[in-house]
């Protein structure tokens, strides 16, 4: 693996591995409310919800997914996505965070390891949701997007499967991470290749093939209960300040894959 000289990262999927919903379903009333969605498309976002958290999501289901979402955001200005997002995150993303995972968060930046949030959801969703949990970098999907900022419906980049896997390793390659000292955290067998990258693989709230895999090998398996009321949740970062100025990693592949470094309080910290 790469880097038996470097540091260790902490790799984190999003979706029932630190928050305990889709992320991309839980925008989709503010998205109706700003005209982006029919009605029809918010119930259909809704089932879609009840039936990810009851059984999770298969390649196929997950390629579906992608190819809706895709006809489904043609012509959105990606600004205004990121807008609703940021003005939404604190009603609609903090009380779903575990619990569990701003705990080992917090015990990987202490362990002086970068976070990085790996997921499947569009980087204008995911980047602000980062911003909030202070982590140090974040890989999404990347949406085309034509001169005037708005979504072509192409999809540059789509971390999903292998290409998360394949995003992690160059962006080790980039910023000196050993992946054999590395974790990782999810909780969908399709993320297999994003595990097997790392030496220290975690299932946490794992589907049932996820489940079998890591038992068959040892892997540890962890279950996530504990969504905490935002009454009761140490103080997140403002997503409007936490997360800086961002600089892409690399002119080439790295760059096109969606890799954005989000400053955090603690680099800027270690570099006064």
């Amino acid at each position: 693996m790469t880097g038996a000289q470097g540091r260790s990262a902490a790799f984190f999927d999003l979706d029932k591995t630190v928050i305990a919903r889709s992320s991309t379903t839980a925008f989709t009333r503010p998205f109706h409310a700003e005209g982006l969605i029919s009605r029809s498309a918010m119930l259909r976002s809704a089932y879609a919800h009840v039936f990810f958290q009851l059984n999770g999501a298969d390649h196929d289901q997950m390629e579906r997914l992608r190819e809706y979402l895709s006809k489904l955001t043609t012509g959105w200005k990606a600004e205004q996505v990121r807008q609703i997002v940021v003005d939404t995150l604190t009603e609609l993303i903090q009380p779903l965070v575990y619990e569990e995972a701003t705990a080992l968060i917090a015990e990987h930046h202490r362990a002086g390891r970068d976070v990085v949030l790996v997921s499947a959801s569009g980087a204008e969703l995911v980047e602000p949701i980062g911003a909030m949990l202070g982590v140090d970098v974040v890989v999404a999907t990347r949406m085309g997007m034509d001169d005037e900022g708005r979504y072509s419906g192409h999809i540059e980049f789509y971390a999903y499967g292998k290409n998360k896997a394949t995003a992690i390793r160059e962006l080790a390659e980039q910023a000196g991470y050993d992946l054999e000292s590395s974790y990782a955290y999810s909780d969908s067998a399709t993320d297999l290749p994003m595990l097997e990258t790392v030496g220290h693989p975690h299932a946490v709230n794992p589907d049932r093939a996820l489940r079998r895999e890591a038992v068959r090998r040892g892997w540890a398996v962890l279950d996530f209960t504990k969504p905490v009321a935002l009454a009761s949740r140490p103080r997140l970062p403002n997503p409007g300040k936490a997360g800086g100025v961002a600089v892409a990693i690399g002119a080439g592949a790295a760059a096109t894959a969606g890799i954005v470094w989000l400053t955090s309080r603690r680099r800027d910290r270690s570099a006064v």
